[in-house]
């Protein structure tokens, strides 16, 4: 569709600010968990599950909104996704107890990642193909930016007011984008009734999926491996804060430089495909990711680490993850062309669901020191790495035996 710079530039602010959402209320909320802690009579433990039922309600979403927006257009289920996130944002803003927190941030991940799904498949539906890339390049870098912005502006509100109002803030932007969403963002692709909602078919194609043994394998190694992120982010809140006694607005500092090395490796990763293939830089990646990931261990069991010591050390250790998470993906999705929105929709639920269950175990193990966060982050990477290896022998295997019967 033709439209003016200025139309394009508010299209994409739109889509932009759709994808935010879920970053947004992953990493907003960070600096209050003590607070939050207090305020509801719980444990630090109690709180951080409330990160896990956001990232498994985001692994559930998923797995809907891509029929749901085939089958009834991209507006309807994004106008009825941002309604819920709207509502169950107010009610994380008034809980009065942990459990019910929980409850709410699941039933705002099932809203919020209505705008996720429907950003991306918008990009297809709006754009020429001349502007596709262009248009989900700067998605991604809005996507990026983030968690460097959430936690550093959620520790300001936490300090200035308190917890309840992150999350009033939050469904405020969020009725702000669902208005902007209404009147200025184009409607896409149109309802197409042939698209089965039977949960069977959803299924079917899934599973079809999965049968492709190089998606299966790195759909593991992105979801193991690239779950390290979300053992840092639900430890870091009670790390830096409670254990070395930083302030909520230094913990957001410290958040936004730790995201840094994330989003900075993901850039020198470009540079480095054209020398190296995306499978030996995720082994490189993994291996020194696994070697740091010991030295932590070792350092934090020893007392090795200050403050500044330990962010220098989680920097280098995270880098890893920008050279890793963009490799796998692309070697996750390259078998497909057909399928490619299933095996898209799979590969994002593997990951965060994932990221649920790490989030989890911290939570689980949560013992009043770093050990925890830093063990579960280091598993993580040696669990995507042992993949990698473990998949890299069959092949061999497989080749040396189809040589020696070739031979015969």
């Amino acid at each position: 569709m033709g439209m003016s710079k200025k139309q394009y530039t508010l299209v994409v602010l739109i889509l932009g600010a759709l994808s935010t959402i879920s970053p947004f209320s992953i990493d907003m909320y960070l600096p209050g968990f003590p607070a939050i802690a207090r305020n509801l009579d719980t444990t630090i433990a109690n709180v951080q599950l409330s990160l896990t039922s956001y990232l498994v309600g985001i692994a559930v979403g998923q797995l809907f909104y891509g029929p749901l927006l085939d089958r009834y257009g991209r507006k309807k289920p994004l106008y009825v996704g941002l309604v819920i996130y709207i509502i169950a944002s107010l009610g994380c803003a008034m809980s009065t107890s942990v459990e019910n927190l929980i409850l709410m941030r699941f039933l705002q991940a099932i809203g919020g990642c209505a705008g996720m799904v429907a950003a991306q498949a918008m990009v297809r539906d709006i754009f020429p193909v001349t502007k596709t890339a262009q248009a989900m390049a700067m998605l991604m870098l809005v996507i990026a930016i983030s968690p460097m912005i959430a936690p550093t502006v959620g520790g300001y509100v936490t300090a200035h007011y308190d917890w309840h109002m992150v999350f009033t803030i939050l469904a405020s932007i969020t009725a702000l984008i669902l208005i902007a969403s209404f009147f200025y963002l184009p409607d896409g692709a149109q309802p197409d009734t042939e698209v089965s909602l039977r949960p069977i078919q959803v299924v079917k194609k899934y599973i079809e999926v999965s049968k492709n043994r190089q998606f299966l394998v790195y759909m593991l190694i992105g979801a193991i491996a690239g779950a390290t992120p979300f053992a840092y982010i639900s430890g870091s809140a009670d790390v830096f804060m409670n254990i070395y006694g930083v302030s909520e607005q230094q913990y957001g500092w410290i958040f936004a430089l730790l995201a840094s090395s994330m989003i900075g490796s993901t850039q020198l990763n470009h540079i480095l495909l054209k020398k190296y293939t995306n499978q030996q830089i995720i082994k490189v990646a993994l291996t020194y990711q696994t070697i740091v990931g010991f030295f932590l261990i070792l350092g934090v069991w020893n007392d090795w680490f200050n403050v500044y010591t330990l962010v220098m050390a989680m920097f280098v250790f995270l880098s890893g993850h920008g050279l890793c998470n963009p490799n796998a993906a692309a070697l996750t999705l390259a078998p497909f062309s057909r399928n490619a929105g299933s095996a898209a929709a799979l590969m994002g639920s593997s990951r965060m669901a994932m990221g649920g269950v790490v989030s989890a175990a911290v939570s689980i193990f949560h013992n009043g020191t770093a050990n925890p966060m830093v063990i579960m982050m280091t598993f993580c990477a040696l669990g995507g790495l042992l993949t990698l290896v473990i998949d890299t022998s069959k092949r061999k295997a497989a080749r040396k035996r189809d040589l020696e019967m070739s031979n015969c």
